[in-house]
């Protein structure tokens, strides 16, 4: 028997799988139902609760983690993925991750005033290669 301080084991259900696959996959975070329309290809029934339900857990267990754009609009990525930034297309929407930091402000700098530098996060805007066509 369990005691009341150990939770039981999540079960891994296909259609989490399929969630945690799609947000893998994805080039950059992705929002609910950007996660919805890619893992209904794998799961046809897949509901959008069940979307919400399964990225609570993966919140809670450390799986994913949470961006949330300048707009104020929530997006999911995977955890662990390093210190990275994004660029978000004005036109379609999408947002991709980029492989370089363009900000030269290291963790611990003092700026002007006193302000301490713990970390940063920034999102570039502009036109993405598509809809440059």
């Amino acid at each position: 028997m369990m005691s009341s301080s150990q939770a039981a084991p999540r079960r891994h259900t296909r259609q989490r799988e399929a969630i945690v696959r799609v947000i893998q996959a994805s080039r950059g975070p992705l929002a609910v139902n950007d996660i919805l329309e890619r893992a209904q290809r794998e799961h046809d029934g897949l509901g959008i609760a069940t979307v919400y339900r399964t990225l609570k857990l993966l919140l809670e267990d450390g799986t994913v983690r949470q961006v949330i754009l300048p707009s104020g609009e929530t997006r999911y990525e995977m955890s662990g993925l390093g210190h990275h930034h994004h660029f978000q297309c004005r036109r379609c929407g999408e947002v991709v991750d980029l492989d370089v930091c363009p900000v030269a402000v290291l963790t611990g700098t003092t700026l002007a005033g006193g302000y301490t530098v713990e970390g940063h996060e920034l999102t570039l805007y502009g036109v993405c290669p598509s809809c440059q066509e």
